[in-house]
């Protein structure tokens, strides 16, 4: 199941990167540093919302899916989980409303702002669409959506950019495009709650749960946010714009690699607990982990490496300089996150102790804040970003202790050591690559990296990957063979 839906996945994937780096092309353009900072602001806000009254139910939806038997269990799974989504919203609608008429703040950012959270119910919806389709392994259904979610996304986004909506374009387009494909998701999913009813034990026991995986997720979110709204504190919304710039390049690289490859390993991690025991279990989790360093270290070196010419390429003249220096230390964090999100924090949903993972998240978000604090008025930009990699390790650290006590996940320590040797080495070449700038420094690097990575890791087989490519070279002449 893992590796079908890693293959299936990957169109939606690059469908995603390629929207994420066209995000920051034309949005740094299109708009101002400060209305691309309050864009930011926003955006957190908008984020936290989202995550504190909804993500409970699509993590519930996720999980207890596969746990059905057919027939009244699931048509009360489906019905319970959609009432309390339709309920939910209407109070949401009218407290964000209030909260927003309400709130002290500059006009522009509350126009954003309202912008954000009017979008989160139809988000909501379609993302326990997609949620069921992943766990039910309806791969093109699922990736289908995510495509169709992200373009509509961003064309509507820069159409409300041309006609000057300023910070709000974007955050109307995350919030419209979702509404738009909720005809072709939202009947068929209520089909399947008919002949059931609201079930408040259920959706106790959801609740008990997926909030502390929502919370969770707020801390996530008050980790990677809190920084933006001391740099406003204490710089100006300009810098907010350069720093979420620098953020953008970083982590949306290495989130949507992360993404891609959680989107098939967490129902298959699901499905191997539930069908096949413990020791299934642990043989695709190593699988997965392996395949997440594989690709994952050297894409965040790759990152790294190359953040001066990629900010040449895809960010604005006013905010380049200083997002370049921030890229580095964020594709760190975003490497940490990643497995923290998409492994190491599987412990808990796999377990259901969800309140272990709760507590594994406060620590670094608590740190989180008190460093922001001590270096964000001393060194701007960089101290935000030194202490969001700090963070992100302590979260790693604290997620791998606490998990083990729930369900330990194996690390495959030959796997790491051989990809990390092979990262290095492609880092050493890059290094020395000379310094031309722009798109033509970018194409070297990658290529030359790409080359010299994949050449290292084959020699060291690392994570298996010779292995995989001498089996797949041997399927293929038998086939030729044959025919």
């Amino acid at each position: 199941m893992f590796w079908r839906g890693v293959w299936g996945y990957l169109p939606a994937n690059i469908v995603q990167g390629v929207v994420g780096f066209l995000s920051i092309i034309l949005f740094t353009r299109l708009l101002s540093p400060d209305d691309f900072g309050r864009y930011a602001l926003a955006f957190s806000v908008m984020t936290l919302a989202h995550v504190a009254v909804f993500s409970w139910l699509e993590a519930a939806m996720a999980r207890f899916w596969a746990a059905q038997e057919p027939g009244a269990a699931t048509q009360g799974h489906f019905a319970s989980l959609y009432r309390t989504a339709f309920v939910l919203s209407a109070a949401f609608i009218v407290v964000a409303a209030l909260a927003v008429w309400f709130w002290p703040a500059d006009p522009l950012f509350k126009v954003a702002l309202a912008a954000g959270l009017a979008g989160a119910p139809a988000r909501c919806l379609v993302k326990l669409g997609q949620e069921r389709f992943r766990a039910a392994g309806e791969v093109g259904k699922a990736a289908g959506l995510d495509m169709a979610v992200a373009v509509g996304g961003l064309l509507i986004g820069v159409g409300f950019a041309l006609n000057g909506w300023g910070g709000a374009a974007p955050l109307l387009g995350l919030g419209l495009a979702p509404l738009a494909a909720l005809p072709f998701v939202l009947p068929g999913e209520l089909r399947q709650a008919r002949g059931g009813g609201f079930e408040p034990d259920r959706v106790r026991g959801y609740a008990v749960y997926g909030y502390p995986i929502a919370a969770s997720l707020a801390l996530t979110v008050v980790l990677s946010s809190t920084d933006r709204f001391l740099l406003a504190t204490f710089m100006d919304e300009a810098a907010v714009g350069a720093y979420h710039a620098g953020y953008s390049i970083a982590n949306r690289t290495l989130d949507v690699l992360f993404l891609w490859l959680g989107s098939a390993g967490q129902p298959a991690l699901v499905m191997a607990l539930e069908r096949g025991g413990v020791d299934r279990l642990k043989t695709a989790a190593r699988e997965q982990l392996s395949t997440f360093l594989l690709i994952g270290l050297p894409a965040a070196a790759g990152v790294a490496l190359v953040a001066r010419p990629l900010a040449e390429v895809l960010i604005g003249e006013d905010l380049r300089i200083a997002a370049a220096g921030v890229t580095p230390w964020i594709a760190l964090s975003a490497l940490l996150y990643g497995l923290t999100a998409y492994y190491f924090g599987q412990a808990f949903t796999l377990g259901k102790k969800t309140k272990l993972l709760l507590v594994a998240m406060a620590v670094p978000a608590a740190m989180n804040v008190v460093l922001n604090l001590i270096l964000v008025p001393r060194f701007g930009l960089m101290g935000a970003a030194w202490a969001t990699a700090a963070s992100f390790a302590l979260g790693l650290l604290a997620t791998q202790v606490l998990g083990r006590r729930v369900m330990p996940l194996p690390i495959p320590w030959d796997s790491l050591i051989r990809c990390a040797v092979a990262t290095g080495v492609m880092a050493l070449i890059v290094a020395r690559l000379p310094v031309i700038g722009g798109i033509a420094e970018l194409t070297l690097d990658a290529t030359v990296g790409g080359l010299v990575y994949a050449a290292a890791a084959l020699t060291l087989n690392a994570a298996g990957v010779r292995d995989v490519a001498v089996r797949l070279l041997t399927q293929a002449r038998e086939r030729r063979a044959a025919a």
